[in-house]
């Protein structure tokens, strides 16, 4: 195992990125991506297929040239330093390992060309793969191992040279949920244990949530929050935002009279009827705007009233139902504590302090 007295040092103390954008033919894959890393955080890049997370992280890892913008390291730049002189890891969604070569070999590529002495390779070699309890199986190859160990003799290459900086680009997605679940425990571990400073890219907002300690969230290569776990999930500052990160219900309108950030906010429903949230930003009479609700938090009554809907779907969840709903031919969706009948007519109610309102140009 490795010591506290050689875990990988942090090397710097900030990385920077300013204004950092990338065109790609006539559209932008990222515009403007400004973000001060601290040497020791772990920063997860959020956001659906396009948003522009991996073009970011190509940047950083100088595999893409940025069309405008800088990366810096200590307020200097590093554009133009190749990637191999970086002192960067890169862990892929992909494996990529070598099938010809052992699970050791593997491991020990990034310090072999390094021409580092054999002892060191052999016992640095060791600790990492000791790391990601893989120490058992370093002599088969590649293609004997899971595709979760094969994945974790990804991240022990990574972490073997003792990088100033880790990048991971969707390195979980390929993985099984149970397998998933594991991992992303082990790679904060290892975050923590080795002081990395961590850049992680993500489609999946439970594991942004539950491994980073800042979140950039991404929506069509533009930055739209950045932010601790917390705040981005309990004080989203879009309804783009929000319906990312679990506001599944997203209802049109226009607001009745002006209302304040977070206080009490009368939506009129494209369909005429009305509902109350919560304001989100200062909003104007009249103004355009989209109410987002938790599924959780919108709660369904077997009576007829309104707001009114009809049960479309319904789905186990172990301690409640998921309920897919018809309103006017809009589709939404709620739990209940009883399994409801397929067609049934259903009351809706929305909690105020839970259903935040956004204006809808932003």
């Amino acid at each position: 195992m490795l010591s506290a007295a050689t875990a990988a040092p942090a090397r710097f103390h900030t990385l920077e990125l300013r204004g950092l954008g990338r065109d790609h033919g006539h559209r932008t894959a990222l515009a403007d991506l400004s973000l001060t890393v601290s040497a020791g955080e772990f920063i997860a890049l959020l956001g659906p297929s396009g948003a522009g997370k991996s073009t970011a992280l190509h940047c950083v890892a100088g595999l893409l040239v940025p069309s405008r913008g800088s990366v810096l390291i200590d307020g200097r730049p590093i554009d133009a330093v190749p990637p191999e002189h970086r002192d960067f890891s890169i862990v892929f969604q992909h494996h990529a390992l070598f099938p010809h070569l052992s699970v050791r070999d593997n491991v020990a590529f990034g310090l072999a060309v390094r021409h580092l002495p054999s002892d060191e390779v052999w016992s640095r070699t060791t600790e990492a793969l000791e790391r990601v309890g893989l120490a058992d199986h370093a002599d088969r190859r590649p293609s004997q191992l899971s595709g979760g160990q094969q994945q974790r003799v990804a991240i022990a290459r990574a972490i073997v040279v003792r990088p100033r900086l880790l990048l991971m680009d969707e390195p979980l997605s390929d993985l099984d949920p149970a397998l998933r679940l594991d991992l992303r425990g082990e790679i904060k571990r290892l975050h923590r244990e080795l002081g990395l400073t961590t850049l992680y890219v993500t489609h999946d907002r439970e594991e942004a949530l539950s491994m980073a300690d800042r979140l950039v969230v991404l929506r069509e290569g533009r930055t739209e929050q950045i932010g601790s776990p917390r705040v981005i999930h309990d004080a989203p500052q879009t309804w783009q935002v929000a319906e990312f990160v679990g506001h599944r219900n997203i209802l049109p309108g226009r607001v009745a009279d002006r209302a304040v950030a977070g206080s009490r906010v009368e939506v009129i429903l494209d369909e005429g009827h009305r509902l109350s949230g919560t304001a989100a930003a200062d909003l104007a009479a009249g103004t355009e705007v989209r109410m987002a609700v938790r599924p959780e938090h919108l709660s369904v009554r077997l009576e007829s009233g309104w707001p009114s809907a009809s049960v479309v779907v319904t789905e186990y969840l172990g301690r409640d139902f998921g309920v897919t709903l018809d309103a006017q031919g809009r589709r939404l969706h709620a739990r209940s504590t009883v399994d409801l009948p397929i067609d049934a007519t259903v009351t809706l109610a929305v909690d105020p302090e839970r259903a935040l309102v956004f204006p809808a140009s932003r």
